[in-house]
C-alpha cells in the first residue's frame, strides 16, 4: 500500500465529510425553526430576540453561519443545545460511547454467527444445513427492527421472563446487569446483518472452492480442513468485508431504531429527541458524527483488504 494511496484516500474521507456537512447545514436551515425563540421562548420581547440573533450570528449571510459552525466542528465546538443550553460536544459523545458499545457487541455477535453459518451452508451445498441457513437469511432479511423487537420482548422477556424488557445501565457501574439489557437490543440489530454477510460468505466460498488453486491444494494432499480455511476462507472474506463496512451504514440506521425501542440513551436517541424538539445544532453534530464513524469504518475496510490480500495493488 503506497503513501499516495493513503493521501488520497484521507482526502477523499475529508471531501465526503464536507460534502455531509454543506448537506446538513442547508437542509436544518431551512427547517420551520428559529434558534432564538427556541432558546428565549415564544413569549420573548422583540428586543430580547433581535440581540439574541446578534450575538449568535444569525443575522450574517448563510455562508458566513455556514463557515464558523464548521470552523468549530473542527475544533470541537458542536454549539450550544437549544433546548437544553449546555455544550452540544460532550453530550452528544457520551451518547456515542453507550451506541458505540451496542454497536461493538453487535458486530461481534453478527461474526461469530454469521461467519460460521456461511461456512457451514457453502460446505454442505444443497443440504439441509444450507436450506436451513437460507431460509434463516430470508426471514432475517425480511424483518424490520421493530418487529424483531416486538417479538424478542414478546418472547425472551414478557413470556420467559429471561430478560430485563428495557432500559440501560452502564458495564462500569453494573457489568451483569448491563450485560443483561444489552441482549435483546444486539440480538435485534444483528439479525438483518447475520442474514447479510452469513449469505455472502456462503455465496463467496461457494465460487472460491471451484477454481483452480483450490484444486491444485487438494491434489497436493492438503488436509481438506487446511484448504477450506487457509486457502478458500481467506480470499472468500474479501467481499465480506465490504459488506460489513456497509452494513455500518445500516447498524447506525438500526442503532436509532433499537435505542428508542429499548430506551439507550444513545447518539441515535439523542438525534431522535433532538428532530423532535428541532434542536438544530445537535442536529447537526449528531449527523455529522455518525457521517464521520462511516467515513472511518471504510475507510479501516480499504486497508483490511490490503492486508488480506497482498496483490491488491492502490497505486
Amino acid at each position: 500500500m503506497s503513501a499516495s494511496y493513503l493521501l488520497k484516500r484521507v482526502a477523499l474521507t475529508f471531501y465526503t465529510l464536507v460534502v455531509v456537512s454543506l448537506l446538513v447545514f442547508a437542509i436544518t436551515q431551512v427547517l420551520p425553526a428559529d434558534a432564538a425563540v427556541m432558546m428565549l421562548g415564544e413569549n420573548a420581547t422583540r428586543e430580547a430576540l433581535d440581540a439574541l440573533r446578534q450575538t449568535m450570528g444569525l443575522n450574517d449571510p448563510v455562508w458566513m453561519q455556514y463557515l464558523h459552525w464548521a470552523g468549530g466542528v473542527l475544533q470541537g465546538d458542536f454549539g450550544i443545545s437549544l433546548r437544553t443550553g449546555q455544550p452540544v460536544g460532550p453530550a452528544l459523545f457520551s451518547a456515542l460511547g453507550t451506541s458505540l458499545t451496542l454497536a461493538a457487541f453487535a458486530l461481534v455477535f453478527m461474526l461469530i454467527l454469521a461467519v460460521p453459518m456461511g461456512i457451514v451452508a457453502a460446505v454442505r451445498r444443497g443440504k439441509v444445513a444450507d436450506l436451513l441457513v437460507g431460509f434463516v437469511s430470508y426471514v432475517g432479511v425480511s424483518l424490520p427492527e421493530f418487529v424483531t423487537a416486538t417479538l424478542a420482548v414478546l418472547f425472551l422477556a414478557d413470556w420467559w421472563k429471561l430478560l430485563p424488557p428495557a432500559g440501560y445501565v452502564p458495564l462500569t457501574e453494573d457489568l451483569w446487569g448491563g450485560l443483561q439489557r444489552l441482549v435483546l437490543p444486539v440480538l435485534v440489530v444483528s439479525v438483518m446483518m447475520i442474514a447479510h454477510v452469513s449469505r455472502m460468505v456462503r455465496s463467496e466460498l461457494v465460487d472460491v472452492l471451484h477454481t483452480d488453486y483450490i484444486r491444485a491444494a487438494r491434489l497436493k494432499g492438503l488436509a481438506p480442513r487446511r484448504v477450506l480455511f487457509r486457502h478458500g476462507l481467506r480470499n472468500a472474506l474479501l467481499p465480506t468485508i465490504t459488506i460489513v463496512a456497509l452494513d455500518v451504514g445500516y447498524l447506525l440506521g438500526g442503532v436509532i431504531v433499537v435505542e428508542e425501542i429499548f430506551s439507550i440513551p444513545g447518539i441515535g436517541r439523542a438525534l431522535m429527541s433532538a428532530i423532535q424538539a428541532r434542536d438544530l445544532p445537535v442536529i447537526q453534530a449528531g449527523v455529522m458524527i455518525m457521517a464521520a464513524t462511516y467515513a472511518l469504518v471504510n475507510f479501516a475496510a480499504d486497508l483490511a483488504y490490503a492486508s488480506l490480500d497482498k496483490r491488491i495493488q492502490y497505486d
